[in-house]
Parts: C-alpha cells; structure tokens; sequence
C-alpha cells in the first residue's frame, strides 16, 4: 500500500511540472537581452616582494634587511599588520652543497597598497634598500560586489526597455518576468609594466621622486536574458 501512495504521488509530482512546463511554453513571450559595462580604477595593488641574503663580504642578513623595510614602511604610514604578510622562506641549500659555503637565505612578502602613488612611493623606497627583486601580483577593486549588483539592476531594466520599444508598435504590452538569467564577469589586470618603469627611473636618478602610476582599470560586465509574458 505504502509502496502504491508513493507511486502515485510521484505521478502527480511528475504531472504537475509537465503542466508547469507545458504551461509556460504556451504562455506567449518576447526575449530580450542586454549588456551592461563599466571600468573601475583598482583600488587594490598586490606587490610581491623577495629579500635575499646578500652574498658579500660584509654579508647583509635576510632579518636586518626586513628590519630596516618594516621601519621604512612604518615611517611612511603603512598598517604592517594589514598590509604585509609572509608568502615563503627558503634557503639555498643547493648551493650550499655544490660550493661549501654557508646557506643564503630569503623572505618572499606580499604587500597591498591602495593606489598608484603609495605603490610609487614603495617602490622607490625598495631600491633606495637596494631592495629590487618585485614584481606586481594583481590589481583588484575592493566593491566589486556592490559595482556587480548595481550593473544587473541596470541591465534589467535595459531589458525592459528594449521589451517595450519592440512590443510598442506591436499594441502589445509587456507584462510580468517569467525567466531570468544573469552572468557577470570581471577582468583583473596584471600588469608589470608601470613597475618596471618605476625601476627604470629610480635607478637613473639620485633622488627618484614617486610617481603616481595610472594601472589599467578593470572591466566589469553584465549580461542578463528576460523573458517577458506578453498580453494584448
């Protein structure tokens, strides 16, 4: 008995989503698309930075080289414990073996700042410590949330709009959503170039002063299909 109620009400289950669906393609429809896009400035600015142990004679230790770039970073306002964390530590153990010399050691550091000029400023502090292994991660912008919301509610009603611009002369109306899909994209940039002209203008002037760099901003793109219910 048991094994029969479940089998019918499967059946009815079954039946109602075939009406549903039976329902819904006969409901007459228009389809419309439309896209939104926007570019941001990042706000967002990952630095990978390496120190390594110098070797020379008056050897220059991983430890005192971090040092004096905390002290420098604190001196220029930067919150060490938001900014900078440790990524790695290693040692060449490798050369250590094949030379018999002590092993070198290094720090691998990400650091975030929050705009081209604080970068500009990081970046000539770092070459004033003859600190010049980096190299730029990412780019992000900090709202893309909110940025992606505020795109799909624009998209939608640019779906509306087309809707009506092409049911008007049609003396149909536009009625309620039936169907909507949505898909948003971002793109991130990573890109070297404006460091490595920072490095550039560092190294061929005495007193390099920090640029304010321009990064390339991030597009962000909304897409969204709606399908409206039509009525005479």
């Amino acid at each position: 008995m048991r094994k029969t109620i479940i089998f019918v009400a499967t059946a009815l289950i079954t039946m109602t989503t075939f009406a549903q669906s039976k329902n819904f393609l006969d409901t007459p429809y228009l389809e419309t698309s439309s896209q939104v896009d926007t570019l941001v400035t990042p706000d967002k600015i990952y630095l990978n930075i390496i120190i390594q142990e110098k070797d020379t004679k008056g050897r220059v230790s991983v430890e005192e080289q971090e040092n004096q770039m905390a002290q420098r970073f604190k001196a220029m306002g930067i919150d060490l414990d938001e900014q900078l964390v440790i990524k790695d530590m290693g040692s060449n153990f490798k050369k250590y073996f094949l030379r018999q010399k002590e092993v070198l050691k290094s720090k691998q550091y990400s650091l975030v700042v929050y705009s081209g000029k604080e970068l500009g400023e990081v970046m000539v502090a770092l070459e004033q410590l003859d600190i010049a292994n980096t190299s730029i991660e990412k780019t992000e912008y900090s709202k893309m949330e909110e940025l992606e919301l505020e795109l799909r509610t624009k998209a939608v009603k640019k779906a509306l709009q087309k809707a009506e611009a092409l049911t008007k002369p049609l003396g149909q109306k536009v009625g309620m959503a039936i169907h909507i899909a949505d898909n948003s994209q971002y793109y991130p940039r990573y890109n070297q170039a404006p460091m490595m002209e920072m490095k550039a203008v560092s190294a061929d002037m005495g007193n390099a002063q920090p640029l304010d760099i321009d990064f390339e901003k991030i597009r962000v793109e909304t897409t969204v299909n709606v399908k409206f219910a039509l009525s005479n």
